[in-house]
């Protein structure tokens, strides 16, 4: 009998083993599920029993320094797709047909999100009002629309490389829309929205909205007014040129550093900043395998995209002379009336360097040396620096570092490194050849030479407000540090203006606001390539400098200095740019004598008090019809702005027809045949341009409007460009 109870027993004990194995394991497997993989699971749960949507934030507002929208965000809708719904229901293919047409995607696209294994797949963002309305009307379960917003840009290509532009997921990709997509971009909002066991939505009371938090608002320092004219201007100059390497324009206030323009041509549109427009790049892609196209395609828009007036380096030319000159003043190395011989050469290291005038300026004193742009003058002033004193103002004008400026990718310029550069290579640094600098360093270092010897951060967002409006942020103006006195400045002031009034800035002089400037051209590497730059640097008023401008032509066809292609682009940017702010003119005698009248309006008059009127005015007549009755038409028209003497011509019977005459041409003309020639066509004609005498005969047209062979009114006005020709 004592045997069955021991293998009772027995049973018992390994009943009671398997017992405490199985509740061990238990606990082993619940606190695994509840400690390891507890996370994960919760995540699960959460997934299956709701479902998670992202409600876009209203990206903040980009406005220039007066408030004029630059880049805002509209509200726009994002198609979304519920797989699990799709499924249940069987319609893929009538939703997957019907948002491919009215999306404009392709059918496989759509269909595959619909066999996602998700309860929610976006199919396209940023979709159109109109678009949306077809889709809701479609009534078809499975399909979501959630508010989404779109980036608009208002003026297009207006300060693109500037601005940037944003990608798919309104994340910035350029520009200011990339540097400060952290505060441009907000937080996004949440609906978590609860869900039955098949997957469908469950009533509104189980859904829970987190508000989107809307991004800053960023206020630019750019002059949307300014950043027109020097668009305008510069792509007229890249067109005229036919520049083949693009262009940049910097407008700069020297007193701040802050940037009021700043622009690069080719640009493209802050809208449609994946489309390529220009047909010569479009027409150089055909014919490629489709990888090839893609690749080349691709490396288009990011060469169109790039920043040149920040991004890229060049070599200065004449234009750091200005930098040059003020080094040896401001060592005292050189005196304004040191004498300097110039026989159209120099020889330094066993090497004939040429200057622009090869026959030679004979002697000149250092400031007409300046004037002349001489660069056997600087040559002998870059050796009374020296190589250190050389090396020491440059790195304190702010070359070869990067100043700080917000925009992206911005380059630090070539130099020689230490123990490198010697005579030979001081003499060439000396007239701006032979180191790379970017159009960004160059004005923000002339700034300093117009502002009093301060060099000054460049800098380009003015101020960060909150989404209510609150001021979060101000730039103030930073001094970097002082590079030259006080003294040398108003000396290099002085000189520079003397460059547009005598020297070889004269195609950028503008009446009344005594531009100072300098002009500027370099030979591209590999030397004897026949490719340039042409660069013209100048501020106004050089007395009290309010703006400072640059304009960098790289590479144009035919004509290539920069005192005949760039200079004038900065004197109409510069005469815009201070008439806009209200910089008023100050007339010298010369200038008095040559200042415009306004045609006063003389319809209506008696003969005789038309007359008077006119002769008053400084102006001239000539009648057609009776010397009676009352005048009845008048060419130029009244306001119309006309030379001192001009003619207007006067009708007494409004029944006659006014006089047609064909508009000669008067282009590549000396300044007294143009206006001998519109004289006796019976036509006045405005200078614009240079607009001084022109008492050496040396001026030439070299534009019209309106163009020869236009039939006009007998007493229009035909504006003709004149410029001096002159090298760098």
């Amino acid at each position: 009998m004592a045997k069955p109870k021991v293998n009772m027993k027995k049973r018992i004990i390994f009943l009671y083993g398997v017992f405490v194995v199985l509740i061990v394991a238990l606990v082993i497997r619940t606190g695994y599920l509840q400690f390891i993989s507890g996370g994960k699971l919760k995540r699960e749960a959460i997934e299956q029993q709701t479902r998670d949507s992202i409600v876009s934030s209203s990206r903040g507002t980009i406005y220039d320094r007066n408030y004029k929208v630059l880049a805002q965000s509209a509200s726009t809708n994002m198609v979304c797709v519920v797989p699990v719904t799709i499924r249940k229901n069987g319609n893929a293919e009538e939703i997957s047909k019907a948002l491919s047409e009215i999306l404009e995607i392709e059918y496989d696209t759509v269909y595959k999100k619909t066999q996602k294994n998700s309860y929610y797949e976006i199919v396209k963002r940023r979709v159109e009002t109109d678009k949306a309305d077809k889709i809701r009307a479609l009534n078809l379960e499975g399909i979501r629309l959630d508010d989404d917003t779109k980036r608009y840009y208002p003026n297009g290509s207006l300060a693109a490389h500037v601005i940037g532009f944003t990608g798919d997921d309104n994340q910035g990709l350029g520009g200011i829309e990339k540097v400060y997509d952290h505060v441009l971009g907000g937080v996004a909002g949440r609906i978590i929205s609860a869900k039955s066991a098949d997957g469908s939505d469950m009533p509104y009371e189980y859904e829970q909205y987190m508000d989107p938090v809307q991004g800053s608002d960023i206020v630019l320092t750019i002059d949307e007014t300014i950043q027109h004219f020097t668009e305008k201007h510069l792509e007229t100059a890249v067109a005229e040129t036919q520049v083949q390497a693009g262009a940049a324009a910097i407008v700069m206030n020297p007193k701040t550093g802050e940037i009021l323009a700043m622009a690069t041509k080719p640009d493209y549109d802050l809208n449609q900043p994946m489309t390529l427009t220009d047909e010569a790049v479009l027409a150089s892609l055909e014919g490629m395998s489709e990888e090839e196209y893609n690749k080349a395609y691709t490396e288009q828009l990011y060469k169109l995209w790039r920043n040149k007036a920040v991004v890229d380096t060049y070599e200065p030319g004449s234009t750091f002379k200005t930098i040059v000159a003020s080094m040896a003043l401001e060592e005292n190395v050189v005196q304004l009336n040191d004498s300097f011989v110039c026989n159209g050469s120099k020889t330094v290291s066993g090497i004939n360097i040429s200057c622009a005038n090869r026959l030679g300026h004979g002697v000149q004193t250092f400031v007409k040396g300046v004037h002349n742009s001489c660069n056997p003058v600087f040559m002998e002033v870059g050796e009374r620096i020296g190589v250190q004193k050389f090396r020491e103002y440059y790195k304190s004008f702010g070359f070869g570092a990067t100043t700080g400026f917000e925009l992206p990718g911005e380059a630090e310029g070539i130099f020689f490194a230490e123990g490198q550069m010697k005579a030979l290579e001081l003499a060439t640094s000396s007239f701006g050849q032979g180191f790379n600098v970017t159009p960004l360093q160059m004005i923000t270092a002339v700034s300093a030479i117009a502002n009093g010897g301060y060099l000054m951060k460049p800098y380009i967002v003015k101020q960060i407000n909150d989404e209510n409006g609150n001021v979060t942020k101000v730039t103030e103006p930073t001094v970097v540090r002082q590079v030259i006195s006080s003294e040398t400045s108003r000396t290099m002031c002085s000189i520079l203006e003397g460059v547009v009034s005598e020297g070889g800035g004269k195609n950028a002089y503008i009446k009344g606001y005594r531009l100072a400037g300098k002009t500027g051209t370099s030979e591209k590497q590999p030397r004897g390539c026949g490719k340039y730059v042409a660069s013209f640097i100048g501020f106004a008023p050089a007395d009290d400098p309010q703006l400072v401008c640059i304009v960098i032509l790289d590479d144009p066809i035919g004509e290539y200095y920069g005192s005949m292609i760039a200079a004038p682009v900065v004197g109409r940017i510069m005469e815009d740019s201070l008439r806009y702010l209200g910089v008023e003119r100050q007339y010298s005698a010369e200038e008095e004598a040559e200042t415009n009248v306004s045609v006063p309006n003389v319809v209506g008059l008696t003969m005789e008090k038309a007359q008077e009127t006119l002769v008053g005015a400084g102006l001239k007549y000539h009648l057609e019809g009776e010397a009676t009755g009352e005048i009845k038409k008048q060419t130029p028209r009244a306001g119309t702005a006309v030379r001192s003497g001009a003619i207007c011509t006067l009708y007494t019977d409004e029944n006659v027809e006014e006089k047609k005459v064909v508009v000669p041409d008067v282009v590549a003309l000396p300044l007294a045949d143009v206006n001998t020639i519109l004289a006796n066509s019976g036509l006045n004609f405005m200078i614009s341009g240079v607009g001084k005498h022109d008492a050496q005969g040396i001026l030439r047209s070299v534009r019209q409007e309106p163009a020869a062979g236009t039939e006009v009114s007998e007493g229009t006005v035909v504006n003709v460009e004149f410029r001096f020709a002159s090298s760098d």
